[in-house]
């Protein structure tokens, strides 16, 4: 198949290598990667083992467009979504091939990991796993007091290991109400003993991301495991239906199970347990280069969940005004069964 990418993570799966501004394309036996002057030695370094050539231009779409002229080829796929439409509009209407619209195409290649890639991933969660336990010995020793924000702060510090590592994304860190927002901003809402505290984050491990979401209680020598205690008797028994929940979708997924029978084994544990209408989000999501990518574990999906699929588990329960909860690890699908990376 002929085809052009954009995406940085879709262009590193292809040839090795990506950057901020790039274009990459395969044209029957030949590929070119297309960037500006500013990474041409990174670029001619990293791939100077690979059969892409290196083409330096400022105008990356023009030459896009000329090498496709060049190579004849007929046909040419691309996924719309990697692109802004005045870039592929140019490109496309300076070349005469027949331009096949492939939405996720990349994502769909890039479902089933690699034992490779399933080591860096497992090595990413570990290094996850291994800076919520700092970032938890930190807040209790010096945590309370401080407002979500500062916390939010030190979260960037210690999950990039201070500078060492990328982040999957901007951490949340939520307390009480406010984790009552899947995708919470942090306020100036101080830290106390006994609040509900909600932590989302995950880190870059060779580019691989990680994802681990965990709730708690907040009090003397607290981690983030999922064994917590909480005060209100409304809360413990939405974190037990979250955690059985959790439980149960990772201990019944099978190999060949439809993506959304692994959803309907969380979302019918915490409708039975009276919290139904506070589930908001869907089960969990595919992770790799992206930290959203297929396979989807929601109510909408059919996709057939494959060995060496990699996601996650997350069901939560969100209440306006009072509180949220999410616990949430990072999967694989191995040998028919659910291991947690």
């Amino acid at each position: 198949m002929n085809y052009i990418l954009s995406n940085e993570n879709a262009i590193y799966y292809a040839c090795g290598y990506s950057n901020d501004n790039c274009i990459y394309l395969s044209l029957g036996s030949d590929s070119f990667f297309i960037t500006d002057s500013r990474y041409t030695q990174d670029a001619k370094e990293s791939l100077s083992s690979k059969p892409t050539q290196v083409i330096i231009d400022a105008d990356l779409s023009y030459r896009a467009a000329k090498l496709i002229n060049k190579c004849k080829v007929s046909r040419v796929s691309y996924d719309p979504k990697e692109w802004d439409h005045y870039t592929i509009m140019r490109i496309q209407s300076k070349t005469k091939v027949d331009w096949k619209s492939k939405v996720d195409f990349s994502h769909k290649k890039r479902m089933i990991k690699s034992d490779d890639e399933i080591k860096i991933l497992a090595r990413a969660a570990k290094l996850g796993a291994r800076a919520f336990r700092d970032f938890a010995m930190m807040i209790d020793v010096e945590g309370i007091g401080k407002d979500e924000r500062e916390l939010n702060f030190l979260a960037s510090s210690y999950m990039s290991d201070f500078g060492k590592l990328s982040l999957s994304f901007d951490p949340i860190v939520a307390i009480g109400a406010n984790a009552a927002k899947p995708h919470a901003l942090p306020t100036d809402k101080i830290l106390k003993n006994d609040d509900l505290l909600l932590f989302d984050a995950g880190l870059k491990y060779k580019r691989y991301c990680s994802d681990r979401t965990r709730t708690v209680r907040v009090k003397d020598g607290f981690s983030f495991n999922k064994k917590q205690k909480y005060k209100s008797k409304k809360i413990q028994r939405a974190y037990d239906s979250v955690l059985k929940a959790h439980d149960k979708a990772i201990a019944n997924a099978e190999s060949g199970m439809k993506a959304n029978k692994i959803d309907a084994i969380c979302r019918d544990t915490i409708e039975k347990a009276g919290f139904g209408k506070y589930f908001i989000h869907s089960t969990g999501h595919g992770v790799g280069l992206d930290i959203h990518e297929m396979p989807y574990i929601s109510t909408s999906s059919r996709t057939k969940i494959e060995d060496n699929m990699v996601y996650t588990i997350e069901p939560g329960i969100y209440i306006p005004g009072e509180f949220g909860i999410r616990i949430e690890d990072t999967v694989v699908m191995r040998d028919g069964r659910v291991e947690v990376l």
